[in-house]
């Protein structure tokens, strides 16, 4: 099978062709990723707006580049998979028309494919990892944890009760004056730092249950850079001294919280395969390293895929889509595009969901 997918549901527009024949490794055919990042830079965040409008304009050149790179045309594809959800609804829009014009005119099954799906199924593409596994996934929307049961079976063990890891990594980027995207700038300072100089909060950490809190932690940054007498004042130490910390105490509260999600799914299921990290936030090495220290101590292997297929990517859309047209799960062209889409929808709404601070 060879499935083309399409992923516009925040800032990048990607389009890729994968298959389930060979290896595990071997299974990309393309994948073509235009990053929107310097758009939004001046904004220091996304402009839903501008995404929407970038999209328009290179959605059909990036399919073009994807099919022209795996050497394919449309008559080859056994289907087409877009991401319908969640997202920024004016991306998500453009893709899901684009996908359904491709179906209709060349008569191929359409899978819209729930956005976080994507991220749980990715390292089945890259390692073949058999079900079910814990699912830790981190992104600039999304923090949950999630046992993996098969496709399009989920259960949420855990959420955030107010921001998303990526958002916090992002806001802290920003009172520090690194700029936008900050995850990847906070990385780089913190391996410069040191994460003992400063008393930081572990928000829930050692609290029943596996729900994220961090808010509290980006207003301990904010005072924190208040006492040194703000971003004018500061020295490039303190700068990675405070990158550091934050980066100390997330990983603190990651494992506590995946150590008790692993308890439950433990409890519940039976052991899992792997603990799985995906989503923006994974490709974070010093993260990856404190949750492989966690799987190695619970005598578990952690998998994560590649740096480059933890940020929103057409592959992991078209791998879903694959997966699902294989079980016969195929939409109709009358479906709707989603902002928001739970993977389980039966998960009560977390108290204090969607608060800010």
């Amino acid at each position: 099978m060879i499935l083309l997918g399409i992923e516009t549901s925040c800032d990048e527009t990607s389009a890729a062709l994968v298959t389930d024949a060979g290896a595990p490794g071997l299974r990309i055919l393309s994948n073509v990723v235009l990053s929107q990042v310097e758009a939004h830079r001046p904004y220091e965040g996304v402009v839903p707006e501008i995404a929407a409008r970038a999209h328009l304009s290179h959605t059909d050149r990036v399919i073009g580049r994807a099919m022209a790179e795996a050497e394919a045309d449309f008559e080859k594809l056994d289907g087409i998979a877009v991401a319908g959800g969640p997202g920024l609804i004016g991306g998500v829009i453009v893709g899901v028309m684009s996908a359904k014009a491709i179906a209709a005119v060349h008569q191929l099954p359409f899978m819209a494919v729930n956005h976080l799906e994507a991220h749980a199924l990715t390292v089945r593409l890259t390692e073949g990892l058999q079900f079910p596994y814990l699912l830790l996934l981190v992104s600039g929307g999304h923090c949950q944890l999630l046992s993996v049961e098969g496709v399009g079976a989920y259960r949420r063990l855990g959420t955030t009760l107010d921001d998303a890891l990526g958002e916090a990594f992002d806001k802290t980027a920003k009172m520090l004056g690194l700029g936008f995207p900050g995850g990847p700038e906070v990385e780089t300072r913190a391996r410069a730092g040191d994460g003992n100089r400063f008393e930081l909060p572990r928000p829930m950490l050692g609290r029943s249950g596996c729900d994220f809190s961090f808010s509290g932690l980006k207003t301990a940054i904010r005072r924190r850079i208040e006492k040194l007498g703000g971003e004018e004042t500061m020295t490039g130490t303190d700068i990675d001294d405070l990158c550091a910390c934050f980066q100390a105490a997330v990983g603190d509260v990651l494992n506590d919280r995946a150590g008790r999600a692993l308890d439950m799914f433990a409890a519940r299921i039976g052991p899992p395969t792997a603990l799985v990290v995906a989503g923006g936030v994974a490709a974070n090495q010093y993260l990856r390293g404190r949750l492989a220290q966690l799987a190695a101590a619970r005598e578990l292997k952690l998998a994560a895929p590649p740096p480059a297929l933890c940020t929103d990517n057409g592959a992991m859309i078209a791998w879903a889509g694959l997966e699902r047209l294989k079980l016969g799960l195929t939409d109709g062209l009358d479906f709707a595009p989603r902002p928001r889409w739970p993977l389980d929808p039966d998960a009560a709404p977390a108290i204090g969901a969607g608060v800010k601070a």
